[in-house]
């Protein structure tokens, strides 16, 4: 059975780091990566966090792009 290669800090490009953490998933894992090494997260309570982390600003992301896409009208306060 091969074990996945870790990633390292150079090979990380910014898109994949979870809004701009060391937490980076490849491989179907979580590893959390710094300029002296990687390391595999691998507690169950952790990861499902960070899954959960992912979840939460992918629904942000759906729902600014809603709000752009239909912007609601602009008019006058009511007083």
């Amino acid at each position: 059975m091969s074990h996945p290669v870790p990633p390292t800090w150079a090979s990380v490009r910014p898109a994949e780091r979870l809004a701009g953490t060391s937490a980076v998933r490849r491989y179907g894992h979580w590893w959390l990566v710094s300029p002296t090494g990687s390391l595999p997260a691998s507690d169950p309570a952790f990861t499902r966090e960070l899954d959960r982390f992912v979840a939460d600003l992918a629904a942000a992301d759906r729902a600014v792009a809603q709000l752009r896409a239909d912007p609601a009208p602009v008019g006058k306060v009511a007083r």
